[in-house]
């Protein structure tokens, strides 16, 4: 297909996969870092969310309540068991009686206050997570295709899922529970200095000892984590590979060399996961030590304290108190690294959501009624790259109903070409007009309503076929589906379908062959009834019989229409009213098939070398083509399109 289409290479092996320490490893082509952790605390993106919990700020005060009055309700139970206790020493039932009444009233009004938190910020953090989600699918649905070029699709798939998750549950517990332990530290700060100041201070003398040591435990749990991130990354990265390309591993025998290598990969997870683990089951059996060291120094003091008059009761209650103290302490630390993920979740969010359309209507845009078709090139130069142009000077003018055939090698601007009449992308100088309007001038949707585009590789969506053929006309009625399809030759085939039109189609239309898919393509561009209608290599992949019911169709389908073909079949782009052949981002011929025949230039060679023996064995009667002769012609188009495209280069 080197020199009338272009081609794409077959999927290899990624190359996170063969060095996983490599600088890719880290950062992708887009410059996103997916394992930074964070700040602990990042202002702008705590003030932008904030403006997503606004609307429900009732449900954020009664949430706060239901945390303060949970911390309250569960924090004063040691008290409670602490004067039961001086209650049974002094023999009295009555005070006795009172305090267990007090208990089963905070236990109860504790289960009502943390019903409340979590009810309340449950419906809080769910509604945030639905209108993030909403923000980010509209955004990338208008974002220019540029975006995509430079963006691995796993990794905005990843923003959208993971980060909003990640954020989503800082709001719901994640900041709460942060809050209530800070609400219960206060209480039992509070409660610790009422019963002895003196105590409590030697208890407090552990704190810095405890802090000191998560400190140094987080610096290795940091990149112990960013390790863990990195590695499932990759896991999942690897997965997601394999899977959309089993058809190439299973033709070529890889399963065995792909399985090792995944085990590979995985095995670097599970080395990530067992330092991790590792580093876990260090830091916490210490921080019981500490906490033990704690509780025993008060028991040893208290026991002295006790033979000079303090109460066994109040002593009781410190100790529960301590067991208290450190849990909040422990758990805020340990939500270290949650609250610094969420917190690059956010950043990595709002860095989509901050991401601009290249391709967006000026202010003047104006609304396009129903257009003759004429496209004009008005010497247009196009750069992905700045300063690499990949088309250069194109003066090109297409009348109202002309079709144009695009034929090059791959690489020479041909689907570019069509990308630019659709304004996927911005010219870089010059200008395509549209009736003689500016793209840049015409109100895009406007624009796109009018136009139609068959790929070569056909996309089919979840749902019926009716739901495929009406994407982009979804008020058309029935019998106007059947005239698309007819048109198309599509109506037979799926009448023969289970349920005809209304038969579910599995992912991406894996339950139709290819020529199915494409034939349904078709209908759905037709009955967009298009002014301007794109095939870019739209039958390509499709087999001889269904090319000839696509070749009759299109004398229907393309009378009155502007066409732009991409095309490596000799059928489509000898009909075609001028071919253009591109070379190096440049035009080097135009004509009709006949003209450039006879220039004896590219074409004409490249015509000989591939596709003279195939049109004399397709228009040839039968009995005139000798067996050997009627071989070679069908013999191999890969073979001869090797030899145009050395020809050509």
């Amino acid at each position: 297909m080197g020199f009338f289409g272009g081609g794409t290479a077959a999927g290899g092996w990624s190359s996170s996969l063969t060095s996983n320490n490599g600088p890719g490893f880290r950062r992708g082509m887009d410059g996103w870092n997916d394992d930074d952790l964070g700040k602990l605390y990042d202002s702008q993106v705590v003030s932008r969310v904030g403006k997503y919990v606004r609307p429900y700020k009732w449900r954020l005060i009664f949430s706060i309540i239901g945390v303060i009055g949970f911390a309250f309700t569960s924090y004063m139970q040691p008290l409670l068991i602490g004067l039961a206790i001086e209650a049974i020493r002094r023999n009295d039932s009555d005070r006795l009686n009172l305090i267990g009444g007090i208990a089963v009233t905070f236990a109860v009004l504790s289960w009502a206050f943390q019903y409340l938190q979590l009810n309340q910020s449950g419906i809080i953090g769910h509604n945030v997570l639905r209108q993030l989600r909403i923000e980010m699918f509209d955004h990338l649905q208008r974002l220019s295709l540029s975006f995509y070029d430079t963006h691995e699709v796993g990794r905005v798939m990843s923003r959208v899922t993971s980060d909003v998750t990640s954020l989503q549950e800082l709001m719901t517990s994640g900041m709460l529970t942060v809050f209530g332990n800070l609400a219960g530290l206060v209480v039992v700060v509070v409660a610790l200095i009422l019963l002895d100041w003196k105590l409590a201070l030697l208890t407090f003398c552990t704190v810095p000892l405890l802090i000191g040591l998560m400190v140094l435990w987080q610096r290795r749990a940091r990149d112990a984590f960013v390790n863990v991130r990195q590695a499932i990354a990759v896991v999942n990265s690897t997965l997601n590979e394999n899977v959309s390309g089993v058809k190439v591993i299973q033709s070529m025998s890889r399963e065995g060399e792909n399985s090792r290598r995944f085990d590979q990969v995985n095995r670097s997870n599970l080395s990530a996961n067992v330092e991790a683990g590792r580093l876990s089951a260090v830091v916490l059996p210490i921080v019981e030590v500490i906490v033990a060291m704690a509780t025993a120094l008060a028991l040893v003091i208290g026991a002295a304290l006790v033979h000079n008059g303090l109460q066994v009761g109040v002593l009781a209650a410190f100790v529960l108190y301590i067991q208290r103290f450190f849990d909040p302490i422990r758990d805020m630390v340990l939500q270290y690294t949650q609250i610094q993920r969420a917190m690059a979740g956010g950043v990595r969010i709002f860095e989509v959501l901050d991401t601009k359309p290249e391709i967006v209507d000026a202010p003047d845009a104006v609304e396009l009624d129903v257009i003759d078709g004429r496209v004009d090139f008005n010497h247009m130069t196009f750069e992905y790259i700045e300063g690499q142009p990949v088309l250069k000077d194109i003066d090109l003018h297409v009348e109202p109903g002309e079709t144009i055939a695009f034929v090059g090698q791959t690489g020479a601007g041909k689907s570019t070409m069509t990308s630019l009449i659709s304004r996927l992308y911005e010219v870089t100088s010059g200008s395509i007009d549209i009736d003689g309007v500016d793209l840049r001038q015409i109100k895009r949707k406007s624009l796109t309503r009018q136009m139609g585009v068959v790929l070569q590789e056909p996309f089919l969506f979840s749902g019926t076929v009716r739901d495929n053929i009406i994407y982009g006309r979804l008020n058309a009625t029935q019998a106007e589906i059947e005239a698309a399809s007819d048109a198309v030759g599509a109506h037979e085939f799926i009448m023969r379908l289970e349920n005809g039109y209304d038969t579910m189609l599995n992912e991406r239309g894996s339950n139709l062959s290819v020529g199915q898919r494409q034939l349904l393509s078709f209908a759905r561009a037709v009955l967009a009834n298009p002014r301007i209608l794109v095939l870019d290599e739209a039958t390509a992949n499709v087999d001889t019989q269904t090319e000839i019911v696509i070749q009759r169709a299109l004398g229907t389908i393309l009378k009155g229409r502007t066409c732009f073909v991409i095309a490596h079949r000799l059928s489509t782009i000898r009909d075609a009213d001028r071919v253009v052949v591109l070379e190096r981002g440049e035009i080097a011929e135009m004509g009709n098939h006949q003209q450039l025949l006879d220039m004896n230039g590219i074409y004409s060679r490249l015509y000989r070398m591939a596709y003279r023996e195939q049109e004399e064995a397709a228009t040839a009667k039968p009995g005139q083509v000798e067996p050997a002769t009627a071989e070679k012609a069908s013999g191999s188009v890969t073979e001869r399109s090797a030899q145009a495209v050395a020809g050509f280069e």
